[in-house]
């Protein structure tokens, strides 16, 4: 099969054989650029890296993934909140959220590029969504709970905005000083 014929789940079930891709932390500078949009030009890199994107991502393990955490300053993400054996993985090129709800909803996040690190952030219940899929179809679809939280989280990183950028500045800093010390340590 082709990389331009596969799916969502063929580069999800490929990243059983890939080598996982090396996951970046602060206080490199590609997590704090605004990522560029996704052109046609860009498919075939994007097609040859998700497959070890997957790997990094079930490896940590997470549920979902932004490409500036993998250094491409590029606008896609992969969101998965399935089980090993209930996979669901989504590829979202240029998402955006068309529509969120004015009821917000605390849940505890964490990020691959802050390991170990966990914090509560209020954002809002349910969004609307919509991207290209690695096919090329425009996709939308609603989203709310964890689901809506990770889709979220995700289209912050093409921001170059990480989670602890939503708590005060104190609690943002014991956060960061803390992560510094545990990489430091590994």
């Amino acid at each position: 099969m082709t990389h331009a014929a596969m799916t969502d789940t063929d580069f999800a079930a490929a990243s059983a054989t890939a080598t996982p891709v090396e996951i970046l932390n602060p206080p490199h500078p590609v997590l704090r650029k605004k990522a560029r949009l996704v052109t046609p030009e860009d498919m075939p890199g994007i097609r040859k890296i998700l497959p070890g994107m997957f790997a990094a991502m079930y490896k940590a393990p997470g549920i979902g993934l932004a490409a500036p955490q993998v250094g491409l300053s590029q606008r896609f993400v992969l969101v998965d909140l399935g089980e090993d054996d209930a996979r669901a993985p989504m590829i979202m090129i240029n998402p955006e959220i068309v529509h969120e709800t004015e009821e917000m909803a605390v849940r505890e996040e964490g990020c691959l590029s802050l390991p170990n690190q966990y914090a509560e952030v209020v954002r809002p219940e349910a969004i609307r969504v919509r991207w290209t899929s690695i096919t090329g179809e425009t996709m939308e679809r609603e989203a709310d709970g964890l689901l809506a939280t990770c889709i979220q989280h995700e289209i912050d990183h093409l921001e170059g905005v990480l989670f602890v950028d939503h708590l005060s500045t104190l609690r943002r800093n014991m956060i960061l000083r803390r992560l510094a010390k545990d990489l430091k340590r590994n």
